[in-house]
């Protein structure tokens, strides 16, 4: 944080995290309360078609910025940052926090000015506070259904993102990590 504050002193440093999630038919088993002895109903599909939730978050506010694309790849990074960047103020310079996925360090990655990118450490997925976020949106809304094609998916992750971004104060409450807060004073 200090180093993009010295490159850019006429601006506000904000702190993001970014990663992506994969939402598809295979589903994800989650917690039920059910009666003991016995397995809670729920839907199970053979079919292999999914989408990713590429996102973004600021801890600190609950300020969020998503995409739900249909692979991941550095031209869709390309297309997440760009769309990104058009969101911020003039005088902002974002500091994304990111893990080490091939396409967040490929050499035909473009980079808007006003973003600085910061690579997690390797094996580190736990300093990422979107895990968290996935583990919420899966729990609660993604979990043990049936879609019926890639569009539905492309729905249902939709409305997922825009019931967790209606509620800055949740997406505050799964990701500002204490750590966080020590960093951004």
């Amino acid at each position: 944080m200090s180093a993009a504050a010295q490159a850019n002193p006429d601006k506000r440093i904000r702190l993001f995290f970014q990663d992506e999630a994969r939402v598809g038919q295979k589903g994800r088993t989650c917690h039920r309360w059910w009666v003991k002895g016995q397995r809670p109903p729920g839907q199970c599909d053979q079919c292999f078609d999914w989408t990713y939730i590429f996102a973004t978050v600021e801890p600190a506010t609950g300020a969020e910025f998503a995409l739900v694309l249909p692979t991941v790849s550095t031209v869709t990074m390309n297309l997440f940052l760009a769309e990104f960047a058009k969101t911020l103020a003039p005088d902002d310079h974002i500091v994304m926090v990111l893990d080490g996925a091939g396409w967040h360090g490929a050499a035909a990655l473009v980079v808007p000015g006003n973003v600085t990118l910061v690579p997690l450490p390797p094996y580190s997925p736990e300093c990422n506070p979107l895990e968290r976020i996935w583990l919420y949106l899966r729990e609660r809304f993604l979990s043990i259904q049936v879609w019926t094609d890639q569009n539905a998916i492309i729905d249902a992750c939709c409305d997922a993102w825009n019931a967790l971004a209606a509620d800055a104060r949740r997406i505050s409450s799964l990701a500002f990590y204490p750590w966080i807060e020590k960093v951004i004073s």
